[in-house]
């Protein structure tokens, strides 16, 4: 199952005043965010190993380590069966919060979501939300 592909976004209404990168920023933080939370799938943990320990060491930014490792494509093969189940009602465009939550914490006054810089600071001002989401999304599983 595919979740998300930057190449989805990079056309169209993209921002012509963006990199192509800029497409994979919103994505690349949910997918660091899952794996630096436990909800990794062994696509990562014993295949790739490598990108993950960037990834923790944040030698990589979320959205760099997404297209590297990801190829910019986020499928259920990155998550284990808790952070799939997780990404079903949570990070889903059409019925999930995510992409709520992301815009109310990063976007606010800039011209789109694609213009949310891909920096770990921005990923700290994110984390929290996603902390509390998956919090509750476990009390009520």
């Amino acid at each position: 199952m595919k979740y998300d592909d930057a190449s989805w976004h990079s056309g169209g209404d993209f921002p012509k005043d963006l990199p192509d990168e800029a497409a994979a920023t919103h994505t690349g933080m949910f997918v660091a965010w899952a794996l630096l939370s436990g909800l990794a799938g062994d696509i990562h943990v014993r295949e790739l190993p490598g990108a993950f320990e960037k990834l923790r060491s944040r030698s990589l930014t979320p959205g760099q380590f997404f297209l590297d490792a990801c190829d910019g494509k986020f499928t259920d093969e990155d998550l284990n069966d808790e952070g799939n189940a997780f990404a079903q009602a949570y990070f889903d465009f059409e019925r999930g919060s995510y992409i709520e939550d992301y815009d109310r914490v990063l976007v606010g006054s800039l011209p789109s979501q694609y213009h949310v810089a891909d920096t770990w600071e921005n990923f700290e001002k994110l984390q929290p939300i996603l902390d509390k989401r998956l919090a509750e999304w476990r009390k009520n599983a």
